[in-house]
This record gives structure tokens, sequence and C-alpha cells, in this order.
């Protein structure tokens, strides 16, 4: 049995999940998630701030500490959208190396892609009744999303400059967000999905999956759970007039609201309504009946690639 840790340094979080692996299965030792805001500007400025450095740093130690105590054998971690556009992503290398001890690798859009299509696919057939190949994963994230489709392995796959904090401090400024907030970040999504769509047929799909923490969070408020449980939450499917109904909900809340609601994570109060306006434009535009929801993603698919 080999122990790994695999982390994922997000624009909005960071997470990191030990594992080990017991034949064709990973078995989970623990799970953490910290919100960081690693992208914090840098939509308008093109550089990681300072201090959005330093509370990666913090949470990083605590994460290389643990795995230390619990033994893992290799420890891959990956860093996504806001440190691909960031014109200082060196400073926030070195920060790693020297924390973690192990180089952080920035991945393109299609690595990340693929990772998330292969953590999130796995035993989707088995544990799904009727989730038939191929599917259409997007991966909603702080600073991107990403489209991938596939049935074992990744067919065709586009990242698009739009997630939860790009499209809020670009766009959703109000609380809550005024009507022509939330008409120009819809824009922004249907001008990327138009782009994305001449590099993934996506009419091809059968079976629509979710993931991160924008979509987990929509299925939470959209089951209506008296707190968030992720047992509940992973492979429920969430039918697309539920989807709609959820992300109007929450763009019409203000941030008190939102932060009211149980299954709210405290990070993610002021950008869940970009998160769950950019799976409501998927919905739409692509026409499917229903989400299947993901707990696997990103994190999943790091650990099965050192594994």
């Amino acid at each position: 049995m080999t122990r790994v840790a695999a982390i994922d340094c997000g624009t909005n979080s960071i997470r990191l999940l030990a594992a080990d692996l017991a034949g064709d299965e990973l078995v989970d030792v623990v799970r953490r998630m910290r919100i960081v805001r690693l992208g914090q500007g840098v939509d308008r400025t093109g550089r990681l701030a300072p201090e959005a450095i330093e509370r990666t740093r913090v949470a990083l130690a605590d994460y290389a500490a643990e795995c230390a105590e619990l033994g893992a054998e290799r420890v891959r971690m990956v860093a996504t959208s806001a440190t691909r556009d960031a014109a200082n992503r060196d400073d926030f290398r070195a920060m790693v190396l020297a924390t973690l001890g192990v180089e952080p690798e920035v991945i393109t859009g299609d690595e990340e892609a693929g990772l998330s299509f292969t953590g999130a696919v796995r035993g989707l057939g088995r544990d799904v009744g009727g989730a038939r190949p191929p599917y259409l994963v997007a991966d909603i994230g702080g600073g991107s999303t990403e489209l991938v489709l596939g049935t074992v392995g990744v067919d065709a796959a586009s990242s698009m400059d739009v997630g939860c904090v790009r499209l809020t401090e670009r766009h959703l400024v109000d609380d809550p967000p005024a009507p022509e907030q939330v008409a120009a970040a819809e824009a922004d999504v249907l001008a990327a999905l138009e782009t994305a769509r001449a590099h993934v047929p996506v009419a091809t799909a059968r079976t629509f999956v979710g993931l991160a923490g924008s979509v987990t969070t929509v299925a939470a408020v959209a089951l209506d759970l008296p707190e968030y449980d992720a047992a509940k939450i992973h492979h429920s499917r969430v039918p697309a007039a539920d989807v709609r109904a959820v992300a109007e909900r929450l763009l019409g809340m203000t941030r008190a609201e939102r932060a009211a609601l149980p299954v709210m994570h405290p990070g993610r109060v002021d950008v869940i309504g970009a998160g769950a306006l950019v799976l409501r434009v998927l919905v739409d535009s692509l026409g499917v009946d229903e989400v299947v929801v993901s707990e696997h993603d990103i994190l999943d698919g790091i650990a099965w690639s050192i594994a």
C-alpha cells in the first residue's frame, strides 16, 4: 500500500488529500480545505498579492506538517489559474519550495482539465445509475472553468477564463449585484463558451458532471440540507430547473443572507453567486436536463497521477 498526498492550489482555495492506494481504489485518509484567495486581484493587476501569498504559505505549512505526520511517501502539488496568469509566479514557486520541500507544478488549462476528468469519472458509471459516457465534465474554479469531454480518457477539453472569483471581481460588485452586472457576467460566460464549443463537441455528451465548490454548494442548497454533507452531495443529481432556481436565489441575496445559509462555507459567501451563474449558463446553453454532482475532482486526479 502506498500513501500519497495531493495538494491543489487554485484561485480561491488550497486543498489537501492524503490517501492510500489499495488495489484499484484510493482510500481517503484526510481531506482538508482552506480558503486563501490566492487569486485576489490577479484579473486586475496580473500579479499575486503579497498578502495572498502569505495566506497560502500559512495554510501550506500546516499541510506540510500533516503530510510528514501521516507518512506520505509521495507528494504532488499543482497550481492552476491564478498562478498561471501571474507575472510574479516565481515568488510563489520559491515560497512553496521553501515551505513544502517540493516544486509546485503550474499546470496548463489542458493538464488541469485532464486531472479533473480523471478524478470525476472514476467509479461514476458504477455508482450512478444511468450515468453513461461520453461524459462532459465542468470544473468551475475561482479563475477558470474547464470543460472536458471523454469516455475513459480525455477526448477534448477547453479552459475558459471565467471563474467565480474572476467574475465577482470583474462584474458582481454590488450587494446584491445589480441586474446589469449579472447580465455582463453572463455575457462573459456565453462568449467563453462559444469559443470552447469550437474545441469540445459538447452535443455528443450523454452525462453532464459538475465539480468543485460552486457546484457542490449549489447542490447542497438545492437539496435543502441542514448542513454541508459531502456524502449526500456526492453523485447527487440536480435537475436543471433547480440549478436555475438556486442561481436566481443566490444572485438576489445579500452577502449576509448567503452567509446565513447553513451549507455555506464562509470563504464562498462573496463568490458563490458568480459560481452559480456559471453553472446556470452552462446548463441552459448546453440544454442538459440535470447535473450529476461530484465531490471528486482535480484533487483526486492529482492523487491518482502519483499513486
